[in-house]
């Protein structure tokens, strides 16, 4: 299994507010949870970036914080949104904190900590994540490693595209589209691995504005383009290995694949949930109880196998079919390590030259 390196997606928002999901017997309610004999209250509120919990119910979330809830009695609140939008939010929040935990993709978890949203926590097992998956000062760790990459409809195309040009062909036009950076975390990652492939921002710039032609347009959310990819309103889409692995389950003509640039070799970049303890957290005991759950050795035996992810601890060496098939699906791929100072410190910049040179 390929060695991670350091970050993924984004739900729609539906009137600026991100969906809250009680995975308890709460009934969707944001009145206070349980107490318990102290009085305190028995409940950890946390907000993520998408792709780990599933509409089924069969997620990676959805197992682990059902476990969680039967080990503790502490209800878990979920609130999910783009990578960026759960940064935002927390901000806008930070006279009034809402939430104890804080999971999202990078640059986003960079940002989070610049904005002072986070305090240091070392969860229990974080010493087995390597040291380029995690802050040096504690404030976050990852939790489920992950790779970027696109997806394409297997039924209408026999064969995944190869290269960024070949995107720029008219069969692409009106079939293609990809989340919008700085929203996004999967739709930021278009960005970081465009201009490492081209050499560099005008490069990449220039790519993506001809590659405007044949966009549908910009979507706040990633998780959506998978299933359009599906039933063929799409035919390439990008998105993130562990999202479209576990979408491909259920979605019979969803293809991952890699771009490379034309005379190169495909690319990609580890995306992973990191995630952190909030700052001023109202329930920071049972956020750190939480951190401690999703790092334990049976949480992250379970990240291949219901999440389609890669475990965040290296001492966790999965068997099971979906991890072989992750290995396979990473065979040959060149992964590359970003230079997240330099994007955390110049997104605004960058994602503004995205805007003008595609007219966004």
């Amino acid at each position: 299994m390929p060695r991670t390196l350091a970050p993924r997606g984004a739900a729609a928002v539906t009137g600026g507010l991100a969906l809250i999901a009680c995975l308890t017997a709460c009934g969707g309610s944001s009145s206070a949870g349980p107490a318990d004999s102290r009085g305190a209250e028995k409940v950890v509120t946390v907000y993520s970036a998408d792709g780990l919990k599933s509409e089924k119910g069969d997620g990676w979330y959805d197992r682990v914080f059902a476990d969680f809830t039967k080990k503790t009695g502490i209800e878990v609140k979920y609130v999910e949104g783009g990578s960026g939008e759960m940064v935002q939010r927390a901000v806008r929040e930070k006279t009034n904190t809402q939430a104890d935990v804080l999971i999202t993709l990078p640059p986003f978890i960079q940002q989070a900590d610049g904005n002072g949203l986070l305090q240091p926590y070392v969860p229990q097992g974080a010493d087995k994540v390597n040291g380029a998956d995690k802050s040096t000062d504690g404030k976050w760790t990852s939790v489920v490693n992950n790779y970027f990459g696109f997806v394409y409809n297997k039924k209408e195309l026999p064969e995944a595209p190869k290269t960024w040009e070949e995107l720029l062909d008219a069969r692409y036009k009106g079939k293609l589209q990809y989340s919008t950076p700085g929203v996004a975390g999967d739709g930021t990652a278009v960005l970081i691995k465009s201009m490492h492939d081209f050499g560099g921002k005008e490069p990449a710039m220039d790519y993506l504005k001809k590659l405007q032609a044949n966009n549908v347009g910009p979507s706040s959310s990633t998780s959506k383009l998978a299933p359009k990819t599906d039933k063929g309103e799409l035919l390439v889409a990008n998105g993130d290995v562990q999202m479209n692995f576990a979408q491909s389950k259920s979605m019979p003509n969803l293809g991952i694949w890699f771009p490379a640039k034309e005379g190169g070799r495909p690319t990609t970049f580890a995306l992973p949930y990191a995630a952190g303890l909030v700052a001023k957290a109202p329930h920071p005991e049972n956020g750190k109880k939480l951190l401690d759950h999703l790092l334990g050795e049976e949480a992250q035996r379970l990240v291949s196998e219901v999440g389609g992810g890669f475990p965040a601890r290296s001492d966790i060496k999965p068997t099971d079919a979906s991890a072989v098939e992750l290995t396979k699906l990473m065979s040959g791929v060149e992964v590359f390590e970003p230079d997240w100072a330099d994007i955390d410190k110049n997104l605004t910049g960058y994602v503004d030259a995205w805007k003008s040179a595609t007219g966004s």
